[in-house]
């Protein structure tokens, strides 16, 4: 596992921001806002960005500008994403940029052969029950998972913190967003430093 964040290796898991959940998770308003900057700087640096919605009848949507920036949104029952086919979807092979038959054939070879994003930014809602199962339910696929902690929460502080120390003692790095930010970008001569910079200020 790597020791920092590297955009060319990296997905991001958004899980559960959904309408009928936030309104009685602790500090909702706070956490929704990292979740969008993680969003926002992932579809900067072109990473892919897969939502997960816990059964989105009884629980609505996800809010409605996270889920713009997802790629796309998988409907789970399990509270793990794993057991809904979260893990095919993160090592599917990576879709063509444009057109895949009007690209030179070098090109298309080196699409092809791009190895696996083992890397998974996750944050959301509950920390204790989907966040958790999923992050477990990734480790135990052995991707390297990292925790967004200021882009997720619970109902209670107390619940949170538990999650945040079950993860962290099998192997999950816990982070916060500007770290994120700063750790993809790598450089303040980054094309997109600017752009990055302005999510978090």
């Amino acid at each position: 596992m790597s020791i920092l964040l590297n955009a060319q290796e990296t997905q991001l898991v958004l899980v559960d921001y959904q309408s009928k959940l936030m309104p009685v998770i602790h500090q909702a308003e706070q956490v929704l806002a990292n979740a969008v900057r993680l969003a926002k700087i992932a579809k900067l640096l072109q990473l892919p960005i897969i939502g997960t919605e816990q059964n989105p009848e009884k629980l609505g949507p996800n809010d409605a500008q996270l889920k713009a920036l997802c790629q796309k949104t998988l409907t789970k029952m399990y509270f793990g994403a794993c057991a809904d086919g979260l893990v095919d979807e993160l090592r599917a092979p990576p879709k063509p940029m444009g057109n895949a038959r009007s690209l030179p054939k070098h090109i298309q070879r080196k699409q092809e052969d791009q190895g696996e994003k083992n890397t998974i930014l996750i944050a959301g809602c509950e920390t204790h029950v989907c966040l958790l199962q999923t992050a477990l339910g990734l480790l135990d696929e052995e991707f390297d998972v990292w925790v967004v902690t200021d882009a997720c929460s619970s109902r209670t502080e107390a619940n949170r913190d538990a999650a945040f120390d079950r993860l962290a003692s099998n192997g999950a790095e816990l982070v916060t967003t500007e770290m994120v930010v700063f750790e993809l970008l790598q450089s303040c001569e980054h094309p997109q430093f600017k752009e990055g910079l302005a999510l978090i200020k």
